[in-house]
């Protein structure tokens, strides 16, 4: 399996690696760099790299530039000098700032590595499924591993006695000497893809929960449904890794605060303070400072003053004036006025804004202020789809009556729709947003297609041509003197992940026919190369948790489980995709990590964490008194399971065609597909066509696919989320460059480990004992206002009326 377990010499290979490779790793002079620059070799790679990337928006226009002068008057020099541009360290910032240009060649798979790597697995994958079956919830993430594995690999190092065993000619030791930035990667790796819960177990918990369906169709099921629905999003990120990994456009910004967290853990030197804009303290102690100012800080709003996390002051001044709520409230409302001092708030959605480029924050407060803010307000002040009855932004559905949607009033023998009970009770509302929500997801996955073929199609095709013999990329040049994983591996994967989810479909009664499975596969993996080309260039998710249940509930009308495992399939498997599997594979080929350890750091890890999170399920469901019920006395409300099967009610029972078919209310929705098919053209027109420079920096799919999280997301977390961004990816990049080259990513690192820690221990001391928080007026008063109560309708319904339609579909 490409294990290499051989014993080391300690002297040889240590963990400290040099803080500044870049400067010592290359030539000592230009002139010898420009000598040593094949001209012809050149011409080749400047052609490739202008066809590749013209349409790049993170790449620096003057690099293009000089690449299409370099070309066009084949002066020797100025083509050795653009190649340098790109041959020599990435051409970009944030990649030269984040990760280092060379190999140390430390080891990186070793049986130390794979013990905590699996402890961790069994850990953080048993814990997080128990505690996500928990209201309020809260998980243990990677970075927290990150965090831990650190120290414990240290101390393994010291204390473990470093003999060499050998087993059928196969020497290896539990202690190879001091613990490396590579095994310390490769721990991460199978954290990574496996400590977050199975999104198979919410389907399983709205199976198999009391409350809800109340079927359990035995570990079997369980076992191939989870197992088939996790491996098969990893197969397909190796099948694509021409498209989405080897080129260096394909940045994957979330992945640099992990590489900046590793090289500060294993390099405390200094800087010399001459790059950094005086600084001179290591990125080490830094990182710790930082973490430690994140965790007494988030005691504020967290506990002390709860009313910060949402500082709508306006509210608090006319706490009963609805249209002032609307505009300016945080909870419900608009936001106009966005001040929060709460970090969840800021990075909940969009991940962290110090992570995402320039051209992402921009295009997000465009597609908020357009699609979002100024279309709400016109639904709600027009009085249509009777908006001026319900609240501008909540997730929540709602009946005639003002109040929550309640399913079970719909609901006949064997979860079918009754008809007569329907009309007797009240068609499905949608708030605006929530309503704009499913129209901006039509929207971003068609204009992601679009985009990617109109923008990115030729790119594409010359990829699929070339493997890993494209334009010059130092990483990629690095990482070829491994052993590729091979493509067969991962479509043999594939067939197995495959055969699994047929098995289980086919071998117990999930109301899904076998060729629907399939359906569910492939619109996953139509949308793979698309979506992730946008989250790998701009940091932006699109999701099709939204589509998948949509065009479930077409094919399959009043089949509400054929549905939910529809859902699972299309929508993990591209989840599984975009942030594990692909996702992943950056980071070990940024921190070069042999291609064959990462696939079985990955699959083995897998595997192990679906029956670690199977057992952990399936002994709650077994042990714990009530479980899933909303009178639950330790909180086992299982949420995401109540949440699946509501959705399955709602699209597998009430169905789409009654919600946005022919004559229905929210009919006019549908005009997003086009919308999002129209959008790309119109900006690469303006582009291609009519050449006007700025719209190279207009995207489509993240104006409307970052809108698409909202509800549950609120506009107070967008707009704070792209000021954050703009203040240190724009403002104090351009004043303040070597600090940002230095300590941008480490700080951001720093501010979520302090944020997840706070949060934990918070969760532990305070919320799970039930421990009373300060009572006073920033933790109280704060919350009487009509934003806060989810109360915020222009129009309120008389007791014992209703309001809508007086008939509907």
């Amino acid at each position: 399996m490409g294990f290499s377990f051989k014993k080391t010499d300690a002297s040889a290979k240590t963990s400290e690696i040099n803080a500044y490779p870049v400067e010592t790793s290359t030539p000592s002079s230009s002139d010898e760099k420009l000598r040593d620059v094949n001209v012809a070799t050149a011409i080749a790679d400047l052609d490739k790299i202008q066809h590749a990337h013209q349409w790049d928006p993170n790449l620096p226009q003057e690099k293009l530039d000089a690449v299409k002068s370099a070309l066009e008057h084949g002066d020797v020099k100025e083509i050795a000098e653009a190649d340098l541009l790109f041959t020599e360290n990435s051409p970009y910032e944030e990649v030269r700032a984040a990760v280092r240009n060379t190999d140390g060649g430390e080891v990186a798979c070793t049986v130390r590595a794979w013990i905590l790597g699996m402890i961790f697995v069994t850990l953080g994958s048993g814990l997080n499924m128990l505690l996500s079956m928990r209201s309020p919830q809260v998980n243990f993430p990677a970075l927290v591993v990150v965090l831990l594995v650190y120290p414990i690999g240290n101390l393994w190092a010291k204390i473990i006695p470093m003999r060499v065993f050998n087993t059928f000619g196969l020497e290896w030791t539990f202690n190879p000497g001091p613990f490396t930035i590579k095994e310390h990667v490769v721990v991460t790796l199978m954290s990574n893809v496996s400590i977050g819960y199975a999104y198979s177990t919410d389907a399983l918990l709205a199976l198999q929960g009391k409350p809800f369906y109340n079927i359990n169709l035995g570990w079997g099921f369980a076992l191939i449904f989870t197992l088939s629905s996790q491996l098969i999003g990893i197969s397909l990120s190796g099948m694509f890794r021409r498209f989405l990994i080897w080129p260096s456009a394909m940045l994957w910004p979330t992945q640099f605060a992990y590489t900046s967290l590793f090289y500060a853990l294993h390099d405390k030197s200094k800087s010399d303070g001459t790059t950094s804009n005086g600084w001179v303290i290591s990125r080490y102690r830094y990182f710790f400072i930082v973490t430690g100012g994140m965790f007494c800080y988030y005691w504020i709003p967290g506990v002390i003053w709860q009313g910060l996390s949402v500082f709508a002051f306006i509210t608090w001044i006319k706490p009963d004036n609805v249209v002032v709520n609307q505009l300016f409230g945080g909870f419900t409302g608009l936001s106009l006025i966005p001040i929060t001092f709460d970090w969840t708030y800021v990075s909940a959605y969009l991940y962290n804004p110090l992570l995402s480029p320039t051209q992402s924050h921009v295009n997000t407060l465009i597609g908020l202020f357009l699609f979002v803010i100024i279309t709400t307000i016109g639904i709600t002040y027009s009085g249509a789809l009777y908006a001026d009855y319900l609240p501008l932004v909540t997730s929540q559905t709602y009946d005639n009556t003002q109040t929550a949607y309640n399913v079970s009033k719909i609901l006949g023998d064997s979860f079918t729709l009754d008809v007569e009970k329907y009309h007797q009770y009240s068609p499905l509302f949608l708030s605006p947003t929530l309503a704009l929500n499913y129209g901006l997801s039509f929207a971003a996955l068609m204009a992601s297609l679009v985009h990617v073929g109109l923008f990115h199609g030729k790119e594409i095709w010359y990829r699929l041509k070339t493997a890993r013999n494209q334009e010059p990329d130092i990483h990629l040049k690095l990482m070829k003197k491994y052993v590729e994983a091979p493509e067969w591996w991962y479509f043999a994967l594939l067939a197995i992940s495959i055969g699994l989810g047929l098995a289980t479909v086919l071998g117990y009664d999930s109301q899904l026919p076998w060729w629907g499975f399939l359906v569910s596969v492939i619109i996953a993996i139509v949308f793979v190369i698309p979506t992730c080309m946008i989250l790998a260039i701009s940091n932006i998710m699109l999701s099709l948790n939204v589509i998948s249940p949509f065009i479930a509930g077409f094919i399959f009308p009043g089949r509400p489980i054929g549905v939910m495992i529809f859902k699972v399939f299309s929508t993990i498997t591209l989840g599984q995709a975009q942030t594990y599997g692909i996702s992943d594979l950056k980071m070990a080929h940024y921190m070069k990590i042999p291609p064959r350890v990462t696939f079985w750091c990955q699959v083995v890890a897998s595997i192990w964490a679906v029956f670690v999170q199977i057992a952990v399920m399936n002994w709650t469901l077994g042990a714990i008194p009530d479980v899933c019920s909303n009178t639950q006395p330790s909180h086992f409300t299982c949420p995401n399971g109540r949440a699946f099967f509501s959705s399955s009610i709602v699209w597998g029972v009430l169905g789409p065609e009654r919600m946005f078919g022919p004559g229905s209310m929210y009919v006019n929705f549908n005009w997003f597909w086009l919308v999002g098919a129209g959008f790309p053209v119109v900006i690469w027109f303006l582009g291609r066509k009519l050449k006007i420079g700025f719209a190279r920096y207009i995207h489509a799919p993240i104006m409307l696919g970052a809108m698409a999280w909202l509800p549950p997301a609120t506009p107070l977390s967008f707009s704070t989320w792209a000021v954050f961004g703009l203040l240190f990816n724009y403002y104090i990049r351009k004043r303040w460059s070597g600090w940002w080259r230095t300590y941008n990513y480490v700080t951001s690192a720093a501010l979520d480990a302090g944020l997840i820690l706070s949060t934990i221990v918070i969760f532990f001391a305070i919320t799970l004992p039930g421990v009373t928080i300060p009572q006073w007026w920033g933790n109280v008063d704060v919350f009487n206002t009509v934003d806060a109560s989810y109360t915020g309708w222009l129009k309120t319904v008389p007791e014992g009326s209703t309001f809508g339609p007086a008939t509907w579909k």
